[in-house]
């Protein structure tokens, strides 16, 4: 809860041209979310199917490798990642759990 308090401080963040981390939030179960927004997408436009073949691999490899992720790892902590098309419409979650990280 600390850490999506920190984070909340710091939003909106442009992650890329086409990527805004909206906020954070400490879920139950042992749950970390991201809250994203495509901010020049509408879902119509969007192939969800390769949307999620695009961001799936790199969202996992950042939780593997990113240093800042441990604490995370460390308590088994299941990361989240929602996206929204730019209207507010729900596209994409991907959830990285233990195994996928392990």
């Amino acid at each position: 809860m600390t850490i999506a308090s920190d984070i909340k401080e710091s939003c909106p963040i442009m992650i890329d041209n086409l990527t805004r981390l909206d906020n954070t939030i400490a879920l139950p179960d042992n749950v970390f979310q991201y809250n994203y927004t495509l901010v020049d997408l509408e879902k119509n436009e969007i192939n969800i199917d390769e949307l999620r073949e695009y961001i799936e691999p790199i969202v996992i490899n950042n939780v593997k490798t990113n240093p800042d992720m441990k604490e995370f790892k460390d308590n088994k902590v299941t990361m989240a990642y929602n996206y929204k098309d730019k209207n507010g419409v729900f596209v994409l979650k991907i959830n990285v759990t233990p195994d996928l990280y392990e």
